[in-house]
């Protein structure tokens, strides 16, 4: 009974250092949940810094404007375009004549995406500095910020949104911020690229030679769409990431039944 007794107070006094640990290690984590602003504060952390903020904050209303964008031949609200596959597909080169060469519609294709894009979302970046400055007013920052602009480039391989925006974090420390960017993974540049030398074709020649494109660039898919106006819808797929860029041209037309 000796050695029983003393083995049941070992076990005993087992579980009670086991239930103390368990109780330090819950009141620290409750303390370290209460105070963490302070503490977060006298070591310089932030659970989320304003870049990553906004990073996320507009990181996937980029993707959205730019996968509408370029399911429409580059314009949010195309005022020219064929309607096909529930999209409504700008003209990049167009003529309503038959043998006659297109217009191009587009000439600065690149700039007008990224004005396009840019115009688009305005709107949310502005929703995402407010939101910026009202969740660090909520931690205990004191929040001034200047005035806003947005710019968008389009540059290989990827998207870069630049927001010119002074902002000034103030609590025990102050950390100033000149603007702050957002990068996209997204291969719209070399999709832009491609179009344009497209349509230097339907511009010449009134079609254009898509194998030769994916002979050249390997991850690429050229689709070529002939309408019976005699439109043509190109659509350009990355293999690899899925991005995609589809537009329409008009060029060198036949009317119906031409045989040449």
């Amino acid at each position: 009974m000796g050695k029983r007794g003393n083995l049941l107070e070992k076990k005993k006094g087992q579980t009670t250092i086991f239930i103390l640990i368990a109780i330090v290690i819950i009141a620290a984590a409750v303390l370290s949940y209460i105070y963490y602003p302070e503490i977060s504060s006298v070591l310089g952390i932030t659970s989320e810094n304003p870049s990553s903020f906004i990073q996320t904050c507009l990181e996937e209303e980029i993707e959205k404007s730019v996968e509408k964008l370029s399911l429409q031949g580059g314009s949010i609200n195309p005022e020219h375009y064929l309607t096909y596959d529930n999209s409504n597909i700008e003209y990049l080169c167009y003529t309503n004549e038959y043998y006659v060469p297109c217009v191009m519609q587009q000439p600065m294709l690149k700039q007008h995406i990224e004005n396009e894009l840019k115009k688009d979302l305005k709107d949310e970046t502005n929703a995402c500095l407010t939101s910026l400055r009202e969740t660090f007013e909520k931690k205990g920052y004191e929040v001034s910020g200047g005035s806003r602009d947005l710019e968008i480039e389009l540059l290989p391989q990827k998207i870069i949104a630049t927001i010119d925006y002074s902002l000034t974090l103030t609590r025990g420390s102050t950390e100033n911020y000149k603007s702050f960017k957002v990068v996209l993974d997204n291969n719209l540049y070399e999709l832009a690229s491609i179009t344009n030398s497209i349509l230097t074709w339907e511009l010449n020649y009134g079609d254009a030679e898509t194998t030769s494109y994916m002979a050249y660039y390997p991850n690429l898919k050229v689709e070529k769409k002939k309408q019976t106006d005699g439109t043509t819808i190109y659509i350009l797929t990355d293999r690899d990431k899925g991005d995609k860029f589809q537009f329409a041209s008009r060029s060198l037309a036949w009317p119906p039944g031409y045989n040449g």
